[in-house]
């Protein structure tokens, strides 16, 4: 991703969450995952696809069991 779709990718989701504190880290280098975090908890990884000239991009969100409430 370029920084602009980045810029544009994290407006959105801050928009559409209704959270300021919404970031996405450009890659380390070329090839890596793109980074979502929300303060300084990362969230999961945002992927950029092109099909046909369509540009989509999709948020694999993350959640590990450690961080879920006790089972009832």
């Amino acid at each position: 991703m370029t920084p602009t779709e980045i810029a544009r990718v994290t407006d959105y989701l801050r928009r559409t969450f209704e959270n300021p504190n919404i970031a996405i880290d450009a890659p380390k280098r070329k090839g890596y995952p793109i980074e979502m975090r929300v303060g300084d908890e990362f969230v999961g990884v945002v992927h950029r696809d092109e099909d046909e000239g369509e540009i989509s991009y999709s948020l694999n969100m993350v959640i590990l069991e450690e961080d879920l409430p006790p089972a009832v």
